[in-house]
């Protein structure tokens, strides 16, 4: 069994016995993702701690989306279970890389292409490296974030 989801399952439990209900619900759903993704396809199968880790990523963009969205609308209440739900999942996800970590990150990445290419990359090459630099960042920085470091090192 995966080491994450197993955690997940812990953290569940302690989080009704201490009757912690964000906790609860957001880890139930964050169960279920996980779940439909095991079952999702030709074979059902137990998911890798990496593969679990994705899952958490695109459900804690979900909330922060849905945060976002709420407050546009004047619905802060929702808005403020979404982060909170948003903070739950932030324990179990990779701390985000800062801007200069971001910047060296990128900077490597456009220097493999470069070498695997035998020159510089330009803005058409921009796949490559988010390749390159998307399997360095390992969950660790949001895919916008990381493609906009990328098209302005390509440009500049």
């Amino acid at each position: 069994m995966a080491g994450l989801k197993d955690r997940l399952r812990r953290d569940l439990t302690a989080g009704m016995k201490a009757h912690d209900e964000v906790t609860v619900a957001t880890l139930r759903l964050a169960l279920a993702a996980v779940t439909t993704e095991e079952v999702a396809g030709d074979a059902a199968r137990e998911l890798t701690d990496a593969e679990v880790l994705r899952v958490l990523t695109r459900e804690s963009r979900k909330r922060r989306e849905a945060a976002e969205a709420f407050t546009a609308a004047g619905r802060e209440e929702l808005a403020s279970r979404e982060r909170a739900e948003c903070q739950v999942l932030a324990r179990y996800l990779p701390s985000q890389l800062d801007d200069e970590e971001l910047a060296a990150l990128v900077g490597q990445a456009v220097a493999e292409v470069a070498e695997q290419l035998g020159e510089r990359p330009g803005p058409r090459q921009m796949g490559q490296v988010m390749k390159v630099a998307t399997a360095r960042a390992g969950g660790r920085a949001d895919g916008a974030r990381l493609a906009s470091a990328v098209r302005a090192r390509l440009r500049g």
